[in-house]
Parts: C-alpha cells; sequence; structure tokens
C-alpha cells in the first residue's frame, strides 16, 4: 500500500529568529511511518521541523517548515494514498504580517494579528476516496472524549488517537505514549502507557483492522 504520514511541529515565522510553534518532537508519527515500512509498504513522511528522523531507509522524507507547506506536500501525495495518518501537530494560526528583519523589543505590550492556518486534515479530507482509510490524532487537556469524536466526524476520519496531557507519560516529547481510538462507528478502545514504538504497532493493527472490515 501507498501510506502517507504527517508528523512534528509547524513553525509558523514572526519574523527571521522567531517562531509560533509547539513542542511536538515527531516520535510517534515517525514511529508509524517505520511500521507501515518494515511491513513493506511505500511511506512518504511529511515532517516539521525536528531533530528526530526515520532509521528506515526505504521512508521518503519531505521536510517542511510551516502549515502551508505541509499542506502543498500532502495534496500532491493524498490522492494516490491508500492510508493516511495526520499525526503532526500543525499550528492552528499564523502571522498575518512576518517581519523580514528582526523585530526589537519595545516597551508596553507588543500586539501581533494572527490569521488561521489551512486545516490539513480537514480539506483533504473532503477528497477522500471510498479505498482510503484516514487517521487523525486529538491531543487533548478537557473534554477529551467529545473533542475528539467532534473531530473524527468534522474531518471525515475513519478513526482519530485520542491522548491526554493528563495521563503522565503521554503527549510531547517523551519516548512513550497513552492512546485511546474511537473509531467513526463509536467504538472506543483504550491501551495502556506504552513505548512509543509499541503504540506504533497499535495503530498499524487498527488500519488493518479497519481495512478488514471495510
Amino acid at each position: 500500500m501507498k501510506i502517507l504520514i504527517t508528523a512534528g511541529p509547524t513553525y509558523e515565522p514572526i519574523d527571521p529568529v522567531r517562531f509560533i510553534g509547539n513542542r511536538s518532537s515527531g516520535k510517534m508519527g515517525i514511529a508509524i511511518a517505520e511500521e507501515f515500512a518494515k511491513a513493506g509498504h511505500e511511506v512518504v513522511l511529511v515532517i516539521g521541523p525536528t531533530e528526530a528522523h526515520p532509521t528506515v531507509p526505504t521512508i521518503h522524507q519531505i521536510r517542511v517548515q510551516t502549515a502551508a507547506e505541509m499542506f502543498e506536500a500532502c495534496a500532491q501525495y493524498f490522492p494516490q494514498s491508500d492510508v493516511i495518518v495526520f499525526a503532526a501537530a500543525v499550528a492552528d494560526y499564523t502571522p498575518k504580517y512576518p517581519s523580514s528583519n528582526k523585530i526589537k523589543k519595545k516597551e508596553g505590550e507588543f500586539l501581533m494579528e494572527l490569521i488561521k492556518t489551512k486545516d490539513i486534515a480537514a480539506e483533504l479530507g473532503k477528497q477522500k476516496q471510498a479505498h482510503q482509510i484516514i487517521v487523525g490524532f486529538a491531543l487533548e487537556t478537557d473534554h477529551e472524549l467529545s473533542h475528539a469524536q467532534e473531530k473524527l466526524q468534522q474531518k471525515n476520519m475513519d478513526f482519530i488517537v485520542l491522548n491526554s496531557l493528563r495521563d503522565k507519560g503521554a503527549g510531547f516529547g517523551g519516548d512513550t505514549n497513552k492512546i485511546t481510538i474511537i473509531d467513526k462507528d463509536g467504538n472506543v478502545t483504550k491501551f495502556d502507557l506504552k513505548a512509543k514504538t509499541e503504540v506504533a504497532k497499535d495503530i498499524v493493527q487498527y488500519v488493518n483492522k479497519t481495512l478488514k472490515r471495510n
């Protein structure tokens, strides 16, 4: 199969030295990419700015910086992909007027106008074909289940991987994760805290189960 995966953060430039970003390491998306690649699938990994990198040489990496660049890369590979995993932590907003020069420090408040970035999963979800499986991720801090279910429906996904910053060992940066998978039929499957490499195996197995069911 042809697999498209996003991973890592995006950096939205404020000026040449500052940006809006987040703490995503890209490790979860990379682990999923490696699991698919080891199974012999053709994997394209669109990855934001992070020091992490896959070790499986057959993975085709596309390095990007911004949400706009990530969308362009995904839009190119989406139509021919059988499975799409949106694991990246894409910035929701980007500066409307990024400065070409370093912004000097000023007294008092500094106000910056932001505009919404393109929602990659939602936009490409509108183009979903019958044979495609779309997997999303939701990192939440409150009302986790309801927020994840809403995201699942709005973005035309087959299932969504939820993790909560309330769970110790889950979230950005670390080598472990604790997930709950919710599918479009309302089924909820909870998993224990595991290494991200093991979590990746659970997600790939769930993809395979979804393919068989469809």
